[in-house]
């Protein structure tokens, strides 16, 4: 049976590992050919090698969200190559949690251009391509964090909300080309570099506030993605779906 990407040119951002890798092997599982785009080519491939290797389509290319030109070249290439261009996810994102009296210049800096102005770059980049090929999806990752807010997280809270607000807006200027433009919003998900951050005990405290008693998982993320994706949801634009396990029905 064919998946519900048959046929279909996809690219995910910051793909080499967490989540921007488990939706781009979840994309290729539904028969779209993948681009996986991060800041270094080797690390992208590597991604992409085990979803050939699991007999999917895709290849990995190293690209700075942040750099407009290349971000624009690395879609058009995609575009050239496989004669279409119909998913983008727009995951990439550049992150520290800082009080409010110890955000930097610097860090500010590089969270804003990859996770704001990155996410702008990926729009007007692959808009022209999805309207050549008669309409596309682009999926936004934002955050729960967007709606609740969080000690520490000024920056990363204000660059969220600001996704949310351009997907709307995008949403609203896109859907006369036939491209829907949808976010989708986790709550902490249990990954490796979150482990490596995140204290057991905040990690304990945020199951704990969750209904579903658990951490969201890649997974559970990559299927959100893949319905805003395909033509499941082609009636469906300027949405953000929440995936939290209730943890903001519940905080608010």
């Amino acid at each position: 049976m064919a998946g519900r990407l048959e046929g279909r040119v996809a690219a995910v951002t910051g793909a080499s590992r967490g989540l921007g890798r488990a939706t781009a092997a979840l994309l290729a599982a539904e028969g779209a050919m993948v681009a996986l785009l991060d800041l270094k080519a080797h690390w992208a491939q590597a991604a992409a090698d085990e979803i050939i290797a699991a007999g999917g389509k895709a290849v990995g290319l190293g690209c700075d969200v942040s750099d407009r030109e290349a971000l624009t070249a690395t879609l058009g290439a995609v575009n050239d190559a496989h004669g279409r261009f119909d998913v983008l996810v727009n995951n990439a994102m550049w992150n520290v949690y800082e009080p409010l009296a110890a955000i930097r210049p610097e860090s500010l800096d590089r969270m804003v251009s990859v996770g704001f102005s990155g996410v702008i770059w990926g729009m007007q980049a692959a808009a022209p391509l999805m309207a050549a090929s008669g309409g596309g999806s682009i999926v936004n990752i934002a955050s729960v964090s967007a709606q609740l807010g969080i000690p520490n997280g000024i920056a990363y809270c204000g660059v969220k909300a600001g996704v949310a607000g351009m997907t709307r807006a995008a949403a609203a200027e896109l859907g006369a080309m036939n491209i829907r433009v949808n976010a989708v919003a986790p709550s902490t998900v249990d990954t490796e570099g979150v482990r490596r951050v995140v204290s057991e005990e905040r990690i304990a405290m945020r199951i704990g506030q969750t209904p579903l008693g658990r951490l969201g998982t890649t997974e559970d993320i990559a299927k959100a993605v893949r319905y805003l994706a395909c033509d499941d949801s082609d009636f469906v634009t300027g949405q953000m779906l929440t995936v939290d396990g209730g943890l903001a029905t519940a905080l608010s």
